[in-house]
């Protein structure tokens, strides 16, 4: 629109009442502007204000987690650290990152309530704001709860006491619920298994790059990288990285953690490997078919990660027990008002038998986990503990569990003049650069047998799909059937027998090629765990049922079986057929325990009701498994077993001495003999009680046995 300019008297109003509102226009224009910067620099300062928040929250839940948390059991805290292997130690949820937040809000709103009492009522105010505000948390867990069990549990409690108190003007005490309510809570979750993310990386000892063929050459890339169609190489001592074809050479692999067979694979050409398996000789090209979620292991992870764990399904006994209790507290409670008084029903809910039982035996459960660690055992997740004095069957897998990494020399087979010493020497001699089980159980039999093994033309050393090597001028080659088949040497008929008996007992055959003609063969067997036995044995004395499950051979098995005492056995068996075995014998009313290693048992492990690895295992067993042997050595086992059994005791004891100090504040509510600071103080004297008993295991076990560092390389 355009203005004109007024000509005549007539039109000077109409002049006078525009440059007015030109005016306000400017005004409003300006007042405009000055409130837009205005905001603007209130969200800039908004903006400021919560960054500032959201670092001291950082800073105070990683001082939680570093300095507070730890006072609840350093070994155990160190030994998670330990089994981390550089990964985070420590899940930490959002869940008990709130826990933190409203102990330190609650221990606060406690102390003004008590400076207001002392020196400054009008503090009453503040102290019933933020008990009110805290006292939400309750409230939402016990509506959640009855919404979705449809009754009532210790969390209903706690809302209408705490409720209750705040409105009845109990503003000390009420801060002291609160502590104690937040506490209980944060007491559960440390119990509970903190030490892995919700979704189990089958993948974490994978190499960070890899040898990817181009154009002939070899080029390191990233792990990332690898797609399918590109041409890889991997070599002795590394792990597979994907699932694919080899195109060129051949190699002796590792593959027990995935398939549980304890005789290495021979690979060549047009034959398939596996990601997470590990190259023990040799040198491959390889065409990669399947990467990350396509892989065989990738997808015993998804599987992994869908299954439900039972840990996930039951509550920590002195939970459990509290949540019992709730019923009859809330109705003596409730009767205790129109009976007595308002004070007297606050009093009985306020000191409820759950809640003391809710502090003492998470501390029970921590004191007993504290023991286990300091005896080289982590248990990740009470529950456990809780669950093995109820254990009627225990299932071992065998290769890697029962068996150790390092295989041992069975026997010498010869088809030439020399004798079996000699044989030894030349194979100890060729291998002894070699650091993969296989040229570590040659030299140790060696070793053993105090042969002194001569230098060797470090000029003629070649290493690929076998050893060629020249000892005192004689050329000895030492590798697989299909490595002297390429290097032209000939197979005698007499030993061919000899060959099939030892593949089919699951054991491994070491060619040794002393010049043009085949000299004889090593025979390497699966290396039975010295403390194997007596551990059985001990285990079957406790009226234990035992189970052998494994991925490898029938007669493998079965030879292990029978020289174990163990009557029942299953072979040949995949990784979710053995979580199946697991379930059929839960439905028959058995309560497992697994022991396993590898990824095949990782489904396993966590069907079970007890699941156990040892330090050193496949990541995918350490993750799952609740408690890890961490000196990896059987023994440990019994440790375990005994400490669930003194930890139901002890449980038992400190519940009844519990259940007594509820009846005498229950009776003395009733009789009128004690208000709510006289209710508070029974109830403190019960749980200082139950603390005593929770603490009797850290003198029942003062020896703190040396925490062995295994040794987790990967050959």
């Amino acid at each position: 629109m355009a203005f004109v300019r007024p000509t005549s008297a007539s039109d000077s109003g109409f002049s006078f009442g525009f440059k007015i509102v030109e005016g306000l226009k400017g005004g409003i224009k300006a007042a405009g502007d000055l409130l837009d910067r205005g905001v603007t620099g209130l969200g800039g300062f908004y903006d400021e204000a919560q960054c500032g928040l959201v670092k001291i929250d950082s800073n105070f839940q990683q001082f939680v987690a570093n300095h507070v948390d730890p006072l609840f059991g350093r070994e155990r805290y160190t030994l998670i650290q330990q089994l981390s292997e550089g990964q985070d130690a420590l899940d930490i949820s959002d869940y008990e990152k709130g826990l933190n937040r409203d102990i330190a809000l609650s221990c606060l709103t406690m102390a003004t309530a008590m400076t207001a009492r002392a020196y400054f009522p009008p503090l009453y105010l503040a102290s019933f704001a933020l008990g009110l505000y805290l006292t939400r948390r309750p409230i939402i867990v016990a509506s959640r709860v009855f919404a979705r069990k449809k009754r009532i549990e210790i969390s209903t409690i706690s809302a209408l006491s705490l409720v209750g108190t705040w409105f009845g003007g109990f503003f000390v005490s009420g801060g002291f619920c609160l502590v104690v309510f937040f506490s209980s809570e944060k007491l559960v979750v440390i119990t509970q298994d903190r030490s892995h993310k919700s979704l189990i990386n089958v993948f974490r000892q994978q190499p960070r790059s890899l040898w990817k063929l181009v154009d002939g050459v070899e080029v390191e890339v990233p792990f990332e990288c690898v797609q399918a169609g590109d041409l890889i190489v991997v070599n002795a001592g590394e792990t597979v990285p994907a699932d694919g074809v080899i195109v060129d050479g051949m190699a002796t692999i590792d593959q027990h953690v995935l398939t549980g067979e304890a005789q290495p694979a021979e690979k060549s050409v047009d034959d398939t490997v596996f990601a997470a398996t590990v190259m023990l000789a040799g040198k491959i090209h390889v065409r990669i078919e399947k990467t990350g979620e396509q892989t065989v292991a990738a997808q015993i992870g998804n599987i992994l990660n869908s299954t439900t764990g039972y840990q996930l399904s039951i509550e920590a006994k002195g939970v459990r027990l509290a949540n019992q209790l709730a019923p009859p507290t809330l109705v003596l409670g409730l009767l205790a008002w129109p009976l007595v008084s308002y004070e007297a029903m606050i009093a009985v809910l306020g000191s409820a038998v759950g809640f003391n039982i809710k502090i003492t035996g998470p501390i029970a459960m921590l004191n007993f986990l504290n023991v286990a660690s300091k005896h080289g055992v982590l248990v990740k997740d009470g529950r456990s503990l809780e669950l093995l004095h109820t254990v009627d069957t225990v299932i071992f897998d065998k290769t890697g569990t029962l068996t150790q990494e390092q295989p041992e020399v069975a026997q010498i087979h010869l088809c030439s003049d020399l004798d079996a010493n000699t044989l030894l020497t030349y194979a100890a001699a060729a291998e002894h650069r070699q650091t993969h089980p296989i040229a570590r159980a040659i030299q140790t039999a060696a070793t053993q047998k105090g042969l002194v093994l001569p230098s060797i033309d470090q000029g003629r050393y070649e290493m690929g799909y076998g050893i060629r090597v020249e000892v005192q001028g004689i050329l000895v080659r030492v590798g697989s059937e299909r490595y002297m088949e390429l290097e032209g040497i000939a197979i005698p008929s007499a030993i061919l027998p000899v060959m099939e008996s030892c593949h089919a007992q699951g054991h491994s055959m070491v060619m040794v090629a002393v010049g043009d003609r085949l000299a004889g063969a090593i025979e390497l067997s699966p290396t039975l765990r010295p403390e194997a036995k007596s551990v059985i044995a001990e285990l079957q004395r406790r009226g234990l049922d035992i189970v052998i499950i494994s991925g490898d051979q029938e007669q493998p098995t079965r030879k292990m079986a029978q020289e174990l005492g163990i009557p029942r056995y299953f072979a040949n068996t995949l990784p979710e057929h053995k979580a199946a075995m697991v379930e059929q014998l839960q439905q028959e009313g058995r309560t497992v325990c697994f022991v396993g290693d590898g990824i095949n048992d990782a489904i396993a492990l966590k069907t079970a009701q007890v699941s156990i690895s040892l330090r050193g295992a496949a990541t995918a067993a350490t993750d799952t498994a609740q408690i890890v042997l961490m000196t990896q050595n059987l023994e440990q086992l019994l440790f375990p077993f005994d400490l669930g059994r003194e930890f139901d005791s002890n449980l038992r004891f400190g519940f009844a001495t519990a259940i007594g100090a509820g009846v005498l504040v229950l009776a003395s509510a009733y009789t009128k003999l004690v208000g709510i600071a006289g209710a508070t103080g029974i109830w403190a004297v019960g749980l200082g009680t139950g603390l005593t008993i929770a603490s009797l295991p850290l003198f029942s076990h003062p020896e703190e046995l040396p925490v062995v560092k295994a040794d987790t390389s990967k050959d």
